[in-house]
Protein backbone atom coordinates (compact mmCIF):
# COMPACT_ATOMS: atom_id res chain seq x y z
CA UNK A 1 0.00 0.00 0.00
CA UNK A 2 2.88 2.36 0.82
CA UNK A 3 4.42 1.72 -2.59
CA UNK A 4 1.11 2.56 -4.29
CA UNK A 5 0.76 5.82 -2.33
CA UNK A 6 4.36 6.72 -3.11
CA UNK A 7 3.80 6.03 -6.81
CA UNK A 8 0.64 8.17 -6.87
CA UNK A 9 2.40 11.03 -5.03
CA UNK A 10 5.35 10.85 -7.41
CA UNK A 11 3.04 10.87 -10.45
CA UNK A 12 1.08 13.87 -9.16
CA UNK A 13 4.22 15.85 -8.38
CA UNK A 14 5.60 15.12 -11.85
CA UNK A 15 2.37 16.38 -13.44
CA UNK A 16 2.37 19.50 -11.29
CA UNK A 17 5.92 20.31 -12.35
CA UNK A 18 5.19 19.71 -16.02
CA UNK A 19 2.17 22.07 -16.20
CA UNK A 20 4.11 25.25 -15.34
CA UNK A 21 6.84 24.31 -17.84
CA UNK A 22 4.22 23.90 -20.58
CA UNK A 23 2.58 27.18 -19.60
CA UNK A 24 5.92 28.97 -19.99
CA UNK A 25 6.40 27.49 -23.47
CA UNK A 26 2.98 28.67 -24.59
CA UNK A 27 3.85 32.27 -23.62
CA UNK A 28 6.72 32.39 -26.13
CA UNK A 29 4.76 32.81 -29.35
CA UNK A 30 1.00 32.55 -29.48
CA UNK A 31 -0.35 30.92 -32.63
CA UNK A 32 -1.53 33.20 -35.37
CA UNK A 33 -5.08 33.20 -36.67
CA UNK A 34 -6.34 30.28 -38.73
CA UNK A 35 -5.88 30.86 -42.47
CA UNK A 36 -8.89 31.57 -44.64
CA UNK A 37 -10.29 28.80 -46.84
CA UNK A 38 -8.25 29.79 -49.88
CA UNK A 39 -4.96 29.68 -48.04
CA UNK A 40 -5.86 26.44 -46.23
CA UNK A 41 -6.63 24.67 -49.51
CA UNK A 42 -3.60 26.24 -51.20
CA UNK A 43 -1.29 25.13 -48.37
CA UNK A 44 -2.42 21.51 -48.68
CA UNK A 45 -2.30 21.61 -52.49
CA UNK A 46 1.24 22.95 -52.51
CA UNK A 47 2.38 20.55 -49.79
CA UNK A 48 1.44 17.40 -51.70
CA UNK A 49 2.80 19.07 -54.84
CA UNK A 50 6.15 19.72 -53.17
CA UNK A 51 6.40 16.04 -52.21
CA UNK A 52 5.58 14.85 -55.73
CA UNK A 53 8.11 17.24 -57.28
CA UNK A 54 10.82 16.04 -54.88
CA UNK A 55 10.15 12.45 -55.95
CA UNK A 56 10.04 13.38 -59.65
CA UNK A 57 13.47 14.96 -59.33
CA UNK A 58 14.96 12.23 -57.14
CA UNK A 59 13.99 8.68 -58.15
CA UNK A 60 16.85 6.83 -59.94
CA UNK A 61 16.94 7.17 -63.72
CA UNK A 62 17.41 3.45 -64.31
CA UNK A 63 14.16 2.64 -62.48
CA UNK A 64 12.09 5.68 -63.47
CA UNK A 65 10.19 4.07 -66.33
CA UNK A 66 10.90 0.40 -65.67
CA UNK A 67 10.25 -0.33 -62.01
CA UNK A 68 6.81 -1.73 -61.14
CA UNK A 69 6.08 -3.52 -57.85
CA UNK A 70 3.92 -5.99 -59.83
CA UNK A 71 3.42 -6.53 -63.57
CA UNK A 72 -0.08 -5.02 -63.51
CA UNK A 73 1.10 -1.91 -61.61
CA UNK A 74 2.06 1.41 -63.10
CA UNK A 75 5.73 2.25 -63.43
CA UNK A 76 7.13 4.91 -61.10
CA UNK A 77 6.79 7.47 -63.89
CA UNK A 78 3.28 6.28 -64.78
CA UNK A 79 2.11 6.54 -61.19
CA UNK A 80 3.65 9.98 -60.76
CA UNK A 81 2.23 11.29 -64.04
CA UNK A 82 -1.21 9.91 -63.13
CA UNK A 83 -1.14 11.65 -59.73
CA UNK A 84 -0.09 14.97 -61.24
CA UNK A 85 -2.30 14.80 -64.35
CA UNK A 86 -5.36 14.03 -62.26
CA UNK A 87 -5.00 17.47 -60.67
CA UNK A 88 -6.73 18.76 -63.79
CA UNK A 89 -9.86 16.98 -62.55
CA UNK A 90 -10.04 19.99 -60.23
CA UNK A 91 -8.36 22.71 -62.28
CA UNK A 92 -10.28 22.26 -65.51
CA UNK A 93 -13.87 21.92 -64.17
CA UNK A 94 -13.52 25.00 -61.94
CA UNK A 95 -12.41 26.84 -65.09
CA UNK A 96 -15.47 25.59 -67.00
CA UNK A 97 -13.63 22.91 -69.02
CA UNK A 98 -13.52 19.13 -69.21
CA UNK A 99 -10.41 17.53 -67.67
CA UNK A 100 -7.67 17.55 -70.27
CA UNK A 101 -6.12 14.16 -69.41
CA UNK A 102 -7.87 10.80 -69.24
CA UNK A 103 -7.71 8.88 -65.98
CA UNK A 104 -5.18 6.46 -67.46
CA UNK A 105 -2.86 9.08 -68.96
CA UNK A 106 0.61 7.50 -68.78
CA UNK A 107 2.70 10.41 -70.04
CA UNK A 108 4.03 8.55 -73.07
CA UNK A 109 4.70 11.94 -74.67
CA UNK A 110 6.96 12.88 -71.75
CA UNK A 111 10.29 11.47 -72.92
CA UNK A 112 12.78 12.63 -70.29
CA UNK A 113 12.91 13.12 -66.54
CA UNK A 114 13.03 16.88 -67.20
CA UNK A 115 9.76 16.57 -69.16
CA UNK A 116 8.12 14.73 -66.27
CA UNK A 117 9.39 17.21 -63.67
CA UNK A 118 8.14 20.14 -65.78
CA UNK A 119 4.77 18.40 -66.22
CA UNK A 120 4.37 17.75 -62.47
CA UNK A 121 5.31 21.35 -61.64
CA UNK A 122 2.86 22.71 -64.24
CA UNK A 123 -0.02 20.58 -62.95
CA UNK A 124 0.59 21.86 -59.43
CA UNK A 125 1.07 25.48 -60.49
CA UNK A 126 -2.08 25.50 -62.63
CA UNK A 127 -4.11 24.15 -59.70
CA UNK A 128 -2.57 26.65 -57.28
CA UNK A 129 -3.38 29.49 -59.70
CA UNK A 130 -6.99 28.27 -59.96
CA UNK A 131 -7.32 28.14 -56.16
CA UNK A 132 -6.00 31.71 -55.82
CA UNK A 133 -8.24 32.95 -58.65
CA UNK A 134 -11.34 31.32 -57.13
CA UNK A 135 -10.78 32.68 -53.64
CA UNK A 136 -13.10 31.78 -50.79
CA UNK A 137 -16.29 32.54 -52.69
CA UNK A 138 -15.24 30.56 -55.77
CA UNK A 139 -14.18 27.58 -53.66
CA UNK A 140 -17.65 27.70 -52.12
CA UNK A 141 -19.35 27.64 -55.53
CA UNK A 142 -20.74 24.41 -56.96
CA UNK A 143 -19.20 22.73 -59.99
CA UNK A 144 -20.14 19.81 -62.21
CA UNK A 145 -17.63 17.04 -61.65
CA UNK A 146 -19.52 14.68 -63.95
CA UNK A 147 -20.96 12.80 -60.99
CA UNK A 148 -24.41 12.30 -59.47
CA UNK A 149 -24.46 15.81 -57.98
CA UNK A 150 -22.54 19.08 -57.96
CA UNK A 151 -19.52 19.60 -55.71
CA UNK A 152 -18.12 22.63 -53.96
CA UNK A 153 -14.75 23.72 -55.29
CA UNK A 154 -13.05 23.08 -51.95
CA UNK A 155 -14.43 19.50 -51.91
CA UNK A 156 -13.02 18.91 -55.37
CA UNK A 157 -9.62 20.33 -54.41
CA UNK A 158 -9.43 18.26 -51.23
CA UNK A 159 -10.55 15.18 -53.17
CA UNK A 160 -7.64 15.62 -55.57
CA UNK A 161 -5.22 16.40 -52.73
CA UNK A 162 -6.30 13.14 -51.08
CA UNK A 163 -5.97 11.24 -54.35
CA UNK A 164 -2.48 12.62 -54.93
CA UNK A 165 -1.59 11.75 -51.34
CA UNK A 166 -2.65 8.15 -51.92
CA UNK A 167 -0.37 7.95 -54.94
CA UNK A 168 2.41 9.62 -52.98
CA UNK A 169 2.06 6.77 -50.47
CA UNK A 170 2.34 4.24 -53.28
CA UNK A 171 5.46 5.97 -54.56
CA UNK A 172 6.97 5.75 -51.08
CA UNK A 173 6.56 1.98 -51.37
CA UNK A 174 8.37 2.09 -54.74
CA UNK A 175 11.28 3.78 -52.95
CA UNK A 176 11.31 1.34 -50.03
CA UNK A 177 11.03 -1.72 -52.29
CA UNK A 178 14.21 -0.52 -54.00
CA UNK A 179 16.09 0.01 -50.75
CA UNK A 180 15.78 3.80 -51.03
CA UNK A 181 14.65 6.41 -48.53
CA UNK A 182 12.04 8.83 -49.93
CA UNK A 183 13.03 12.54 -49.83
CA UNK A 184 10.42 13.39 -47.18
CA UNK A 185 11.71 10.66 -44.82
CA UNK A 186 15.35 11.72 -44.93
CA UNK A 187 16.87 13.62 -42.01
CA UNK A 188 16.50 17.37 -42.38
CA UNK A 189 19.72 19.31 -42.82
Amino acid sequence: MRKLLLLVALSLSTCCLAVPAHAQDSKKTPPGPAPDMTNSVLEQWNDIGRKLVAMAEDFPDDKYTTYKPAPESRSFKGNLVHAAGSMYYFTDPVNGKKPRYPDEYAGDDLKTRADVVAFVKKCIADGADAIKKLGDSGLNNSYDWGDKHLYHGYDMAYGIIGHSGEHYGQLVVYYRANGLVPPESRPKK
